[in-house]
């Protein structure tokens, strides 16, 4: 770093002060994190060895769960291994890494939502050229594109809490590394640090929100012309990426777009978009879509064949 600081590690305050009620919420994590990479690994196999599942919007899904492995995985097991600790505590460069790498895959999960509204935008309006307009090559450079906004979002963020001096205290009220509850240890004045972050978080979260209601807007105009079978074939292949958008979006918004000041609440919902809705999703995807609920039956009796061979 680029500055000295006195402080070299910081210690979490946790989620719960009450020794019993971490362990027990250690458990009922676990369970949950193990879900999540279950949940989303099988997603990822299933769509990559199911012909069936070969369109663009499964391709999009695909990725979106391997960017929630990526995203629970940077916060939960480093919350999990604090549940058991009598001291919770992480270096700064520690710190410092959690914070760049959760922005990294929290945007890029925003930018991937984005995309998949698109994508069913033009399957619905567009039709006749979905396949022309939703090429491979698109659908790669859509993702690319996913990746490197979350990369360029994620710079700015860290490139502005890596310059601020920390002297002390060194204990962060929150159960992992967060912008704004580490802003209140910096020993300077962080409020140009504030705006710029809420500016920065606030233009992709607002143009990807404003984009997604867009989308639907017009697919909800263009399904009125429909007939009553088509609109609900139509819809349900919608209805499970709004359930997840507005899962994703309500905590988010709550959180980073209001300037920084201290909510009890905080922790409570940062808890909501960690641990909980990563292993909603693959929920989500599966009960409402019989195309992936049969792949996947197709994938465990093919595992089963290879096993008893």
């Amino acid at each position: 770093m680029a500055i000295t600081n006195s402080v070299t590690q910081l210690i979490f305050t946790g989620l719960f002060q009450n020794q019993e009620a971490q362990r027990v919420s250690f458990v009922v994590f676990l369970l949950m994190y193990l879900a999540t990479m279950f949940g989303n690994g099988l997603i990822i196999l299933t769509v990559n060895s199911s012909e069936s599942l070969s369109s663009p919007m499964y391709f999009f899904l695909s990725h979106f769960s391997f960017v929630e492995i990526c995203y629970s995985s940077t916060i939960v097991p480093k919350f999990l291994c604090g549940l058991l600790a009598d001291n919770k505590t992480i270096s700064l460069n520690g710190c410092m890494a959690q914070i760049f790498f959760s922005h990294f895959f929290g945007v890029a999960e925003i930018l991937l939502l984005t995309v998949m509204a698109y994508d069913r935008y033009v399957a619905i309006c567009k039709p006749l050229h979905y396949m022309t307009i939703m090429s491979r090559s698109v659908c790669h450079v859509l993702v690319f594109g996913s990746w490197l906004g979350g990369m360029f979002h994620s710079v700015i963020q860290f490139l502005i809490t890596v310059q601020l001096p920390f002297c002390g205290p060194n204990v962060i009220d929150h159960y992992f590394c967060d912008l704004y509850p580490l802003f209140k240890l910096a020993c300077t004045d962080t409020f140009v640090a504030g705006i710029i972050v809420l500016s920065d978080s606030g233009l992709f979260s607002v143009v990807s929100f404003l984009f997604l209601i867009s989308s639907y807007i017009v697919i909800l105009v263009h399904l009125r012309n429909q007939s009553a079978e088509g609109r609900s074939k139509a819809l349900s292949t919608c209805a499970s990426h709004i359930t997840v958008v507005l899962l994703f979006f309500g905590p988010a918004t709550f959180l980073y777009l209001r300037p920084s000041s201290t909510f009890t609440e905080d922790k409570l919902v940062a808890v909501f978009y960690t641990v909980i809705t990563p292993v909603l999703n693959p929920i989500i995807y599966t009960l409402r879509n019989t195309e992936v609920k049969n792949a996947m039956k197709r994938v465990w009796r093919k595992q089963a064949d290879l096993s008893r061979e």
